[in-house]
């Protein structure tokens, strides 16, 4: 009997294992959709603008609207003069009706921080473009980008990629894209929390990919890339995603706080900047600002008047939506400065070696005072912040001053980031522990989840409730920052960052609750609880407990194993006690 028993168990255990973790056979180009969409080439036609040259695998396919957003985000804007090599990375809507379910971005999804979730909505575009003097070309000037689609918020990773594939491509053509393509179908899956070694070209990427159970306690104690020094020529690749937020706000440090509260309570900003390098390093840094909170309103890197959203963002008859553009374009200075909030990044433009080395402003006396947004009437108008926002907490001096004596005494640059990283990740936590910490007293006692009763759901968030706990176990227990916490709250509630937070976390406790449910099922006497039931009333139970038998196999990262052979036992227990005839029908 005991051997049967441990044949049965090992049996439900398998089953349990395969039902979503099994996966078809792999075909061509299936690992290389976990990473990427497509590479494109996107070439200057002298009568078509540009144009899309190469898009590869062949299969692939993308709407017209799409070709045609990508074509006019892979280059910079014609008036940015930008000459050699220059990279950023841009987003774009996906068009509707044709949405791909890939399993290992499902899968990524429920390990990932949600900061890094893939968005299905969405593709990023990450570009290395080169413009070079050529008199065989009839305009005089080469100019091509190669662009890598993805639907991963990685840019540091595909900036190293298409740094390595695209001066492969301008010497070699076509069959450089070919071979990378090929190198990338081979690369393991994005898994979170692994350590990946990454070939391309003979060379290696070394990563690894961010997991939602690493400890946030500090950045100089998150889990690093472990040095494997018998590798082959390789490239270490300490983040995936963390932009350089020092080097993006340097020439506007004094007003960095109060950026970090438009961003976390949704507020519309334009960057304006001469080249798409410096706009989509500052959009990134922006956006990077609230980890880990997920940013969940739309923000573009890199933006141009001919974006087939152009006239949705910029129309006068409504306020501006709640979206971050980067843009370069001077016609922008006219057409947004009914924004509330710009940002004006001095005259900078991206050179093959600012590509491999940021330029850095070097004295601390640039910093810039804070401007009416009104003021924004030029287009050669100075660097700085252009906004009437007023901020809700006080300003930090005591990092501004650490900040600016580290560039006076010129600390590395890769030190001021960690320092300003680690101060907003702390000002972000202290921000949202007292919202936790509610959410947990929304939570029924698990005394209260009763076998015999659907399980219970979280009550309702109450923003009135929750501001009344400000006061005494508001964020000032974790930051010495001071200011009208509360105020600063009531505008977080009105944003889509609050909605995607409270949708998550809402999700989450509920399906904890559903685990405690579950287990709470698993331990009861289920022929003593069926003993007095009639048969359409045991039929009913046989099908909630196949249910949460589905459920466990969806969720198999947070069910028990245990308890699923104890359901899987219950529910053979209930069909044997059946007559004959049912017990047929239920087992098929």
């Amino acid at each position: 009997m005991a051997a049967m028993d441990e044949d049965f168990e090992t049996a439900v255990l398998r089953q349990f294992t395969e039902t979503s973790s099994k996966s078809p056979t792999l075909l061509p180009w299936d690992r290389f959709s976990n990473w990427l969409h497509c590479a494109c080439v996107v070439t200057f036609d002298l009568e078509l603008g540009q144009a899309m040259e190469l898009v590869y695998p062949g299969h692939v396919k993308l709407t017209e609207k799409e070709k045609m957003n990508i074509c006019y985000l892979s280059f910079p804007d014609s008036n940015s003069g930008c000459m050699g090599d220059t990279q950023f990375h841009f987003r774009i809507r996906q068009c509707p009706g044709r949405k791909l379910h890939i399993p290992a971005h499902s899968q990524y999804n429920r390990d990932c921080p949600i900061s890094l979730q893939c968005d299905n909505a969405y593709y990023y575009g990450y570009v290395y473009f080169r413009q070079t003097k050529d008199k065989s070309v009839r305009r005089g000037y080469f100019q091509k980008s190669v662009v890598l689609i993805s639907k991963l918020p990685f840019p540091n990773l595909f900036s190293q990629l298409v740094r390595i594939i695209a001066p492969e491509y301008f010497d070699n053509g076509e069959p450089s894209v070919e071979a990378a393509c090929h190198d990338i179908d081979q690369w393991p899956s994005p898994t979170p929390g692994e350590t990946l070694n990454l070939p391309i070209f003979g060379t290696i990427l070394q990563l690894r990919v961010p997991c939602r159970s690493d400890k946030l306690v500090g950045i100089i104690n998150q889990p690093r890339v472990p040095l494997m020094p018998t590798l082959p020529a390789h490239t270490i690749l300490p983040t995936l995603h963390e932009a350089d937020i020092f080097s993006a706000f340097q020439p506007i440090l004094a007003h960095v706080q109060m950026l970090w509260e438009l961003v976390i309570i949704g507020e519309p900003i334009a960057v304006m900047a001469a080249s798409p390098t410096v706009t989509s390093n500052t959009v990134q840094a922006l956006v990077n600002l609230i980890s880990p909170l997920r940013y969940c309103l739309d923000y573009r890197p890199y933006f141009t008047i001919h974006d087939s959203e152009f006239k949705e963002y910029t129309t006068r008859t409504q306020a501006p939506p709640p979206v971050i553009l980067g843009v370069t374009n001077p016609f922008f200075a006219k057409t947004l400065q009914h924004w509330p909030h710009i940002i004006r990044i001095g005259e900078m433009c991206a050179t093959e070696n600012q590509i491999q080395e940021p330029n850095f402003l070097s004295s601390p006396k640039q910093f810039n005072k804070l401007k009416k947004s009104t003021a924004l009437k030029t287009l050669d108008s100075k660097p700085g912040v252009y906004t009437r926002y007023k901020t809700f907490l006080n300003k930090d001096k005591v990092i501004l001053k650490r900040v600016i004596k580290g560039a006076q005494t010129k600390r590395p640059v890769e030190v001021q980031n960690a320092m300003l990283r680690r101060y907003f990740l702390e000002l972000t936590q202290s921000f949202m522990i007292p919202l936790e910490r509610h959410m947990a007293s929304l939570m029924p006692l698990q005394r209260n989840i009763s076998p015999h009763k659907a399980p219970p759901r979280l009550r309702p968030f109450d923003a009135n409730e929750f501001l009344k706990t400000v006061e005494q176990s508001g964020p000032q227990l974790t930051s010495g920052i001071k200011g009208d916490w509360e105020g600063l709250y009531k505008r977080f509630f009105q944003s889509a960052n609050f909605e995607g937070w409270y949708r998550h976390r809402q999700h989450e406790v509920n399906q904890k609750l559903q685990v405690l449910h579950m287990e709470a099922l698993s331990n009861v006497d289920i022929q003593d609880w069926i003993r007095d039931k009639e048969e359409v009333e045991i039929v009913d139970l046989i099908l909630r407990l196949r249910e949460k038998l589905t459920f466990a196999a969806n969720n198999q990262s947070a069910v028990d194993r245990n308890c699923v052979v104890k359901l899987h036992q219950h529910v053979d227990t209930i069909i044997c006690s059946l007559p004959a005839d049912l017990q047929v029908v239920l087992k098929t």
